[in-house]
């Protein structure tokens, strides 16, 4: 029953986010700086950490404190995890490859397709510049591996409670779509064709449910590590906020577009809250 959940929940989450993605984009969403557009991207970027930060500090460390492993033994982990998925980052790894600078000009001398100021803003300026030969691997081995990752984290926590396992899974939903929203662009731009984009993208999601496959296994047959597991992931949640979704929100912006970020962070933060509560409910 638990592997038939995790097996749902990683394919909901991975492929899931592809298509929720490639429906707001269809619907109009575009960077904070795009006139008119229908949804501000960056508040979905709000939205994200809210959910990642809430899940991480007021759900997966508190099951991980409860397994019986000594406080001194799991922050250790907590801060080996943080420089863990930094150095994740440093190879292009852990972030789909994108690298984290704003050099707005050198990236519009590459193309002149309007879609790029989609992608530029959506990122808060991370350059996408790929051939089109090779940058579109480089995204999907970037992104597999990524969403392998998601996956083992889902499973750690499904295995230690049900309702966990649910709260990790929308999390890690909410903050891939801006990501792969991204992803769609880049792959649309090296492919040619959005539907063909869409096609390997959602393959690559598809390598969540993988990953979840694995990280069952592995807590299955080390039941004792599952509080390190569950300090890891927390890691890689808090890493993921504060290091690649928050520095894109800090924009210089007027008073109600930033109450409007606080609003739609807190939304995240009430949005874990609440399917906690709900799932409580027998």
């Amino acid at each position: 029953m638990t592997l038939l959940a995790i097996l749902i929940a990683t394919l909901s989450a991975g492929i899931g986010s592809v298509w929720l993605a490639a429906l707001l984009m269809r619907l109009g969403v575009r960077g904070s700086r795009s006139a008119g557009a229908a949804v501000d991207a960056q508040h979905l970027l709000s939205l994200a950490a809210g959910a990642l930060l809430a899940t991480a500090l007021m759900h997966l460390l508190p099951e991980a404190f409860e397994g019986g492993i000594d406080a001194h033994a799991l922050f250790p982990v907590l801060l080996g995890g943080v420089v863990f998925f930094f150095l994740l980052d440093k190879a292009e790894l852990w972030h789909h490859g994108h690298e984290h600078h704003h050099d707005h000009d050198v990236h519009h001398e590459h193309t002149n397709d309007p879609r790029d100021a989609h992608d530029h803003d959506l990122h808060g300026g991370h350059s996408h510049a790929p051939t089109r030969a090779s940058g579109g691997w480089s995204v999907l081995a970037g992104d597999s591996i990524h969403c392998f990752g998601d996956g083992i984290l889902i499973a750690s926590a499904f295995v230690a409670d049900l309702r966990l396992g649910i709260i990790a899974a929308i999390s890690v939903l909410a903050h891939e779509v801006p990501h792969h929203m991204g992803d769609l662009v880049v792959m649309a731009r090296s492919t040619g064709s959005r539907r063909v984009a869409l096609m390997k993208v959602s393959m690559a999601g598809s390598v969540t449910a993988l990953g979840g496959l694995a990280g069952w296994w592995l807590v299955a047959h080390l039941p004792e590590f599952l509080p390190y597991f569950l300090t890891v992931a927390s890691s890689s949640f808090i890493y993921v906020a504060l290091a690649d979704l928050i520095p894109q929100l800090q924009t210089r912006l007027g008073a109600r577009a930033t109450l409007l970020q606080l609003v739609w962070l807190g939304t995240g933060i009430g949005l874990v809250a609440l399917v906690s509560s709900l799932a409580h409910v027998h």
